[in-house]
């Protein structure tokens, strides 16, 4: 893993879990941040439940987490407050259900070109993968 400062952690940390609303809203908080990976936690709650039969995450959710998780690597590699990311493609498999349990998110850097970056993600419930996914993202440097 590549090396960063506690300042710039700390203010990645505050950027994740306070300032960006979606993360807010799903109570995100970053376990460990690094310019090429990175792990957090969301609390299950009932509002992110897709079946209410038998209690399971929406797939949506953990979809959208795992997009956030791939651009915080790239948020992670800005370097000024200028640089853009935006998604351009997210594969998402998803291998077994999610029950009412946290679930946890990593996020690995596979490469940063010039303009593309290509990152993979898993979600894990009690150490079990439950879903993993690829996303591309366009990368301009201001």
């Amino acid at each position: 893993m590549c090396d960063m400062d506690i300042k710039t952690k700390e203010r990645l940390i505050k950027l994740a879990e306070e300032e960006i609303p979606i993360h807010k809203h799903f109570g995100l908080k970053v376990e460990i941040v690094e310019k090429d990976f990175i792990k957090v936690r969301v609390p299950f709650r009932k509002d992110l439940v897709g079946d209410i039969r038998t209690n399971h995450w929406h797939g949506g959710i953990i979809a959208t987490i795992l997009d956030s998780v791939g651009g915080a690597i790239g948020i992670a590699n800005f370097n000024s407050s200028e640089d853009k990311l935006s998604t351009i493609d997210l594969r998402v498999d998803y291998l077994r259900f999610a029950d009412g349990n946290d679930l946890v998110f990593e996020g690995k850097l596979v490469r940063m070109g010039n303009r593309i970056m290509v990152t993979k993600m898993k979600a894990f419930q009690e150490d079990v993968l439950v879903a993993e996914g690829k996303g591309v993202y366009n990368f301009i440097r201001a």
